[in-house]
């Protein structure tokens, strides 16, 4: 079970690492690489400056839903929904 969390959290906790702000690169550089990991990017920004003059100031895990099992009567079809992680990226765009 600990191995099963570890291993699903190592990409999450990579991609923040990446998204930090003092590796100082640009918002749009940040949102590509998570969006790049299959990650859901929220984004929220302060101020009304373009994109590119945009910094990251945080980036938070967002709770997923919880999956949901669609079964058929005949038990031939069986669906699995499984849902993409989410992330919040707040951006400070002077």
């Amino acid at each position: 079970m600990r191995r099963t969390l570890a291993a699903g959290l190592l990409p999450l906790a990579a991609a923040l690492a990446l998204a930090s702000p003092a590796h100082a690169e640009d918002a749009q550089t940040t949102i590509n690489q998570l969006r790049a990991q299959g990650v859901d990017v929220r984004i929220s920004r302060v101020g009304n400056a373009p994109l590119s003059e945009c910094t990251v100031s945080g980036v938070r895990s967002l709770p997923a839903p919880a999956q949901q099992f669609f079964v058929d009567d005949d038990d031939f079809n069986v669906f699995t929904v499984v849902p993409r992680r989410k992330v919040a990226v707040s951006l400070v765009c002077n």
